[in-house]
């Protein structure tokens, strides 16, 4: 094995364009379960924005209308899932589930007509002075826009969870929505909201994957990176900054591995290759042991179904 031949620059880099899809769709779950909502139906909305916004691309030669398409198509079946959730009463868990199902199935059937095609690069941001640094110029700063828009939305999302009444609002409508609702705020309104943002994200995460991380469509190409998102999120403690480390340490492990086997790693490969979701299961487990540290951080009344008595 040749360590020499991993190239420290492209694997910072490749870690942060694997990253992105993960980042994107883990930062928008963590507003869902802010407002108490529990959306396990991410790996299907990211399919289904993968999709879309492959096939708008491909056919307008425009990859950012298909990200715009993608986000659309992401949060109107996340409106679904809100509608279902929020005004039917039906349980959160199974609608979720039944969500990654329908997209899925969805995407299956809208993209066998595209399989093996590949759709137009989206071309890479060259910063003035920072792109021509040596070293990090190229490391940090000539990725496409999206890279910087994920990062973007975080900060955003930070800034707004803390910073602003109306993500106060959406923080108490997830801690106690009753009380919330007794001091006259619209839950269901905040709630769906927050599920369509979330839908958008996942949306623009799946784009990602089918527009820039492989520019083709593949059937089931999110290969579990909802589940991924799902699990940084509690892993993250349902803090934004966080989030950001945690699909940053996914997105590594798997350039990591994928790099180690280029370099001439032959055995153990197939254990290089499920590690992240290892990682994930091995997380969830460790959370879900700590029953006091996680009932203290998860939003009070998330997966709880509000419904209004007055």
């Amino acid at each position: 094995m040749d360590l020499s031949a991993i190239n420290p620059v492209l694997l910072v880099a490749s870690i942060m364009i694997s990253a992105t899809p993960i980042l994107l769709a883990a930062i928008g779950e963590m507003v869902v379960e802010k407002s108490g909502v529990l959306n396990l139906g991410v790996e299907g909305m990211m399919i289904t924005g993968a999709v879309v916004g492959f096939i708008v691309a491909i056919n307008t030669g425009a990859p950012l209308l298909g990200f715009a398409t993608a986000a659309i198509a992401g949060a109107v079946l996340s409106l679904a899932f809100g509608v279902l959730t929020q005004i039917f009463l039906s349980n959160q868990v199974a609608t979720g589930l039944g969500l990654t199902l329908v997209g899925l199935g969805l995407s299956s059937l809208l993209g066998k007509p595209y399989e093996g095609q590949k759709t137009v690069a989206l071309p890479k941001l060259d910063i003035p002075i920072l792109s021509d640094l040596p070293v990090v110029g190229r490391m940090l700063f000539s990725h496409d826009i999206m890279v910087y828009l994920s990062l973007a939305i975080v900060v955003a999302v930070w800034a707004f969870l803390k910073h602003t009444r109306a993500g106060l609002i959406l923080r108490a409508v997830g801690e106690s929505h009753e009380s919330a609702h007794a001091l006259g705020y619209k839950v269901i309104r905040v709630r769906m909201l927050a599920i369509m943002f979330g839908g958008a994200c996942a949306g623009l995460g799946g784009a990602y994957l089918s527009l820039v991380r492989v520019p083709q469509w593949t059937e089931g190409m999110t290969a579990g990176a909802g589940w991924i998102a799902l699990a940084i999120v509690v892993f993250a403690s349902w803090r934004a900054g966080r989030v950001l480390v945690g699909a940053y340490l996914f997105g590594g492990i798997t350039v990591l591995q994928l790099n180690l086997q280029a370099a001439g790693l032959t055995w153990g490969v197939q254990y290089l290759s499920m590690s992240p979701y290892l990682i994930t299961i091995l997380v969830l487990v460790f959370i879900s042991s700590n029953r006091s540290r996680s009932s203290h951080d998860a939003p009070a009344n998330l997966g709880q179904t509000f419904h209004a008595t007055r």
